[in-house]
């Protein structure tokens, strides 16, 4: 994972514990399956905004989870993104579990045709979407 430029470890905290409740919170305010999705600048934040939330409380219950993805932030990219692999890998239902919460991300993305999250998150969401 390339370093983050110019960021400080509180900003990049701030990013990667955002971009976890972000992707939770998509899962539990994704509409149904059907519905026209919500394009608006507005309405791609809420889903972002939504979709952090929701990852913020389930890493906040389960602390392995989070204690990595918390860990990984202050670390360079590379090492951060096998710790992560290594955790995943060893707990697949809750890598299963937090990657259904980052879903609606990527779904309102392709979607709306969009970028939902800043260049830095956006790659670390791929590579984790991606196993």
């Amino acid at each position: 994972m390339p370093k983050a430029h110019g960021l400080t470890r509180i900003r990049r905290f701030s990013l990667g514990a955002g971009l976890c409740g972000a992707t939770v919170a998509a899962v539990v305010g994704a509409p149904t399956a059907g519905a026209a999705p919500d394009c608006s600048p507005a309405g791609v934040s809420n889903t972002v905004n939504t979709v952090t939330g929701s990852a913020q409380q389930y890493l906040a219950t389960h602390p392995g989870a989070g204690a990595v993805v918390n860990r990984a932030v202050g670390l360079p990219r590379p090492q951060a993104a096998a710790d992560i692999r290594n955790y995943f890998t060893a707990h697949p239902q809750e890598y299963f579990e937090l990657r259904g919460i980052l879903a609606p991300i990527g779904e309102t993305q392709r979607q709306c045709n969009t970028t939902a999250l800043p260049p830095e998150l956006a790659s670390a969401y791929a590579e984790f979407m991606a196993g």
